[in-house]
């Protein structure tokens, strides 16, 4: 079973512009594929499979954030694109603005993601995040999702 826990953190100075930078790179890549895909639908009418990966050349400040958080922004795209083509009226996706809820997701892999001592270790942060931590849980942390 999946549970879902939230916890208060408490960024310093050089976390809060490392979760700032990856708010806009997300945003960014979210709104750069989604441009992609309908420039490219309405020249060929077909399906533009790309990935963050391929804009990391072009774009190389996206290789400072968590590859992770763009590749869930692909995914976001993606599940939108389906739940578009299944049905029309839930809506075409939309680009994602600045005032947007900021937030990213990140995965856990081989314990990028972790919990100890009232801290929170979380993938590309050099130092970790001090958490509010009222509740503990036995179980492993599939995914992490910070938020303004």
């Amino acid at each position: 079973m999946l549970k879902g826990f939230k916890y208060r953190i408490y960024p310093n100075q050089e976390q809060r512009i490392y979760f700032a930078r990856t708010f806009g790179c997300t945003r960014f890549i979210y709104n750069r594929m989604l441009g992609d895909k309908i420039a490219h639908y309405e020249q060929t009418h077909e399906m533009l499979k790309n990935t963050p990966a391929q804009y990391k050349d072009e774009f190389p400040w996206l290789k400072e954030v968590d590859s992770l958080a763009l590749a869930n922004a692909q995914l976001d795209l993606q599940a939108a694109y389906g739940h578009f083509f299944r049905d029309p009226n839930v809506g075409f996706p939309n680009f994602k603005k600045k005032t947007h809820d900021k937030s990213y997701t990140t995965n856990n892999q081989k314990g990028t993601v972790r919990i100890d001592n009232g801290y929170i270790k979380l993938p590309k942060l050099k130092t970790r995040v001090r958490i509010k931590q009222h509740r503990t849980f036995d179980g492993v942390i599939k995914s992490c999702t910070v938020s303004q």
